[in-house]
């Protein structure tokens, strides 16, 4: 299967917000000695935190000029919840961050050096990879590392004991979640205390009910969250709250998949690493999913989520003032676009699926096999609704709107007529 056809199609998109920084550097200033790059990250979990402590330990093995990766790593929330501060700051010479409107959203601002450069020697990315990678100004920033589809997770020995089996359509799901509940099982593990999990949900009931295009018109702010089919996303999430986990808003996306982990919850619409990342090695093979349901046969199961994760050079870094330190910087991201690069990282860290062309997929596990398939089978491929949109929309609207829809579902008028308020303010503000 030609990985350079898997992401064909995809929507650039993204999302960032403006806290008070808690992020620290750990980068030195333009008198470095040129060798070592700072890599600020934010793969705090502890399987991709190993995996990428592999890569970066193969890039120093292989680099000819002594070059290294100094790594700063800090908790994945907090180091989203205060990118903005951070990149306006002292960030380090390389940071992790996302395509489409996140990265787009800083290069704007002047906060991202240009790699055009580099992208003319990349081999391996598809088109669709490459417009991800570009900002509005037609100039490269991000080199791709690896992607992730959404979807519905279980347990294959919990549907095996049950006699459970993958629906296809939101009544057999429903119908689903109705049998576990009289297994004594939660239905659907639920959490959104970290503000973003529950975004997927929506973006799938969206995407099931009214289709792909008018998902991207809804978040480039053309459609009125006002109208009725948006109403009737909430209505139909409304009548799926009662087979979830209670008390989402407090329970974070690791504590979510863990109940997942340990059978106390059935299912759980999480994208490939979430889980993955709360499941010992030996469970893996017992990890399974399925597409989100269909909703209107119009859309069918279409469209799939699947974020695209990457490397930005900082463009406030000082020791990027440093030639040679940028020379090393830029010599880092060259060995991450290789397929050698991803072949390290994904052998640590099979929660994800590799975007160049050059990896070796023969050693894929199961499910990311299946991972694949259901990405090269989409008609459709969304980023994720905090990268589809503005990124002061996602954090300072949607955040809380969905927070405040899971406390109090039954007011849905007024809760689509608060978002379309913000969200006039919010897109005319640059017009």
């Amino acid at each position: 299967m030609s990985r350079r056809g898997l992401l064909r199609g995809a929507v650039a998109g993204t999302g960032a917000v403006a806290l008070p920084s808690l992020l620290t550097a750990c980068g030195g200033g333009p008198g470095g000695d040129g060798k070592t790059v700072t890599l600020g990250s934010n793969s705090s979990d502890p399987v991709p935190k190993k995996a990428f402590a592999d890569a970066f330990a193969a890039y120093g093995k292989q680099s000819e000029e002594g070059r290294k990766v100094k790594v700063n790593t800090v908790d994945h929330n907090t180091f989203q919840e205060n990118i903005n501060r951070y990149l306006q700051g002292t960030p380090d010479d390389v940071f992790m961050w996302f395509a489409g409107y996140r990265m787009q959203f800083f290069a704007q601002k002047g906060l991202l050096h240009d790699i055009s450069d580099l992208w003319r020697d990349y081999k391996g990315f598809s088109e669709a990879l490459k417009t991800q990678s570009t900002g509005a100004d037609g100039k490269q920033y991000l080199t791709p590392y690896y992607y992730y589809p959404w979807a519905v997770f279980h347990r294959k020995s919990l549907f095996r004991k049950h006699g459970y089996t993958a629906p296809r359509t939101l009544d057999q799901y429903i119908a689903l979640a109705k049998q576990m509940k009289k297994d004594d099982i939660v239905p659907i593990a639920f959490c959104d205390k970290d503000g973003w999990p529950a975004m997927g949900t929506f973006d799938y009931i969206n995407m099931r009910s009214n289709g792909y295009a008018f998902h991207q018109r809804l978040m480039a702010g053309e459609e009125a969250w006002t109208d009725n089919r948006v109403k009737n996303v909430f209505d139909t999430w409304r009548s799926l709250l009662p087979y979830c986990q209670p008390g989402a808003n407090g329970r974070t996306w690791q504590e979510a998949a863990t109940s997942l982990q340990k059978r106390e919850t059935g299912m759980a619409v999480f994208g490939l690493p979430h889980p993955g990342a709360q499941f010992p090695r030996e469970d893996h093979d017992d990890l399974d999913f399925f597409a989100f349901p269909e909703i209107a046969p119009e859309h069918g199961q279409d469209a799939v989520e699947a974020p695209v994760d990457g490397f930005l050079l900082a463009g406030k870094s000082k020791s990027l003032k440093n030639d040679k330190t940028m020379e090393s910087a830029k010599d880092l991201l060259r060995w991450l676009a290789t397929g050698e690069a991803e072949d390290i990282y994904l052998a640590s860290d099979p929660n994800n699926i590799a975007v160049s062309d050059q990896a070796d997929i023969s050693r894929y596990t199961p499910l990311q096999k299946k991972a694949v398939e259901l990405v090269s089978g989409a008609r459709q491929i969304s980023q994720f609704l905090d990268r589809d949109t503005r990124p002061d929309f996602s954090s300072t609207v949607m955040v809380p709107a969905i927070q405040d829809f899971i406390n109090n579902p039954k007011d849905v008028d007024g809760l689509v007529n608060g978002i379309e308020r913000q969200k006039k303010t919010i897109f005319t503000a640059d017009s």
